[in-house]
């Protein structure tokens, strides 16, 4: 296996400027082994002792591996050269050089064309798509403030129930999230962040010692890593590694997009989740904004048509992408709006979940216990179930193993419909709704709904909310 050299190395995000290279990280407060070991790269991982899950889990799926072109293989007789086909397309020699090409351009346009957020043409990449819990805002105004300024995102990649975990972020630039997530894990969880521009690693790295004694940890708890998010193993990251992998506004910048998901699925552990915003297109890119340097660097020349989504997940072996958020794209720029013509855009946040094929394989009624740190009363899982204390709601099979075998787990009571559920009150909610998949519809629900909505004295919106 090749290794890219420390001079020739990155990952991507959305920030920009540099800084003076910060000190090294250092391993976690506890004697837990790091899930990534330079020059052990694809080894398996060594789960930590402590994790966010509660209890053990063991895949029932060994991991998949590609045959390298090289060694036995490229010595095999004819015959079975001609029989043996490979399970994938080689890229071409002009694929690879496109690939390349992006990449540097992306790297030039957020390491020196974009100097601040007012810089953008779109607001693809500064984008939030609900309110944010108040421990995150806490979280966020204990960051530096140049990490702070130097942050794109299209969403907030902030999943629910983080403490103990070990969360890998995809292109995390400046470390703005990183640094956030770190505060909610805790100092017994782990954060770490790998980005392909040198730059941005050197001023994420640079307020390490900063970000530890804002916190009261006795060691950091983060890590930051120069390398590319498509090629995690050539940065050591083992198979099954981290509880959690989040992603902001990043994937759009690949241009080998499956690649990418592959590498997530492989160091997640069972029952761990991608939990990602990007942006999506309504149909299929034309070549001219496929090729456009400003729009790739917007987000908007590598978005994916959102359908196929779905098929690289089953691919994968994910479950079925499940939407969280959406919000329409607006193009501040009237030569870009030319270009893009039809194309409509949104930035969206998805779950993507790696789960084992255990648990419940029908519909099931649950009922969330509450406590969740931020969510103690009400947790918005997704764009299709919001779980409330006490209340009994009924979910797909699908919902129902994601609960079961991932680290929600002992935040719910899990019944298959027919078992009886007791409840110390609430309401039930028992009716199963249609389940939006479509980020475009619910950017335009959630447009429609801002329309209408007056907001009240606590800053609410009044409607014809149901109450119980």
């Amino acid at each position: 296996m090749r290794f890219i050299p420390e001079n020739h190395s990155g990952g991507i995000k959305r920030d920009t400027g540099a800084g003076q290279p910060g000190p090294t990280a250092g391993p976690p407060a506890s004697p837990q082994p790091l899930p990534w070991a330079p020059g052990q790269a694809g080894a398996l991982a060594l789960a930590p002792t402590q994790s966010c899950f509660s209890r053990p889990w063991s895949s029932p799926h060994p991991s998949t591996r590609c045959l390298p072109l090289a060694g036995p293989l490229s010595h095999a007789c004819d015959s079975a050269r001609s029989s043996f086909q490979l399970p994938f397309p080689l890229p071409t020699v002009a694929a690879l050089r496109e690939d390349t090409e992006i990449q540097k351009d992306v790297q030039t346009y957020y390491g020196q064309v974009l100097k601040k957020s007012a810089d953008l043409q779109t607001n693809a990449c500064v984008t939030i798509a609900r309110p944010v819990p108040k421990h995150i805002r806490e979280a966020l105004q204990n960051v530096h403030e140049e990490v702070a300024l130097r942050y794109y995102g299209c969403g907030l990649v902030i999943p629910e129930h983080l403490e103990n975990c070990w969360i890998l972020d995809l292109g995390s630039g400046s470390g703005r999230d990183c640094y956030v997530l770190s505060q909610l894990v805790g100092e017994n969880g782990h954060v770490t962040g790998i980005d392909m521009t040198k730059g941005q690693v050197e001023v994420a790295e640079k307020y390490l010692d900063y970000h530890m004694k804002k916190y009261g940890f006795q060691s950091s708890n983060v890590t930051f890593i120069h390398g590319y998010i498509e090629k995690l193993g050539q940065a050591g990251i083992k198979n099954e590694s981290y509880d959690i992998v989040v992603s902001n506004c990043v994937i759009n910048l690949v241009p080998d997009k499956q690649q990418v998901l592959q590498e997530a699925y492989r160091v997640l552990k069972y029952g761990g989740e991608l939990y990602f915003s990007d942006v999506y297109v309504s149909l299929e890119l034309p070549e001219e904004i496929r090729t456009h340097k400003v729009l790739w660097g917007e987000c908007l020349g590598g978005a994916l048509y959102w359908k196929e989504l779905a098929i690289l997940a089953q691919k994968i072996g994910f479950c079925p992408p499940r939407l969280v958020t959406a919000n329409h794209i607006s193009i501040q720029n009237k030569e870009l709006e030319r270009v893009i013509g039809d194309c409509r855009f949104v930035s969206a946040t998805f779950r993507l979940f790696k789960c084992s094929k255990t648990g419940p394989a029908r519909r099931c009624q649950v009922i969330y216990n509450g406590g969740i740190t931020g969510h103690e009363k009400e947790l918005m899982f997704d764009a299709n179930f919001t779980f409330k204390e006490g209340e009994i709601v009924e979910v797909d099979e699908e919902t129902a193993a994601i609960l079961k075998n991932s680290r929600f787990a002992q935040d719910f009571l899990i019944r298959p419909i027919g078992e009886k559920l007791s409840t110390s009150g609430g309401c039930s909610a028992l009716e199963l709704k249609v389940i939006i998949t479509d980020p475009f519809k619910l950017a335009e629900e959630s447009d429609s709904m801002k329309s209408r909505c007056v907001p009240d004295a606590a800053g609410g919106c009044c409607g014809t909310k149901k109450s119980c």
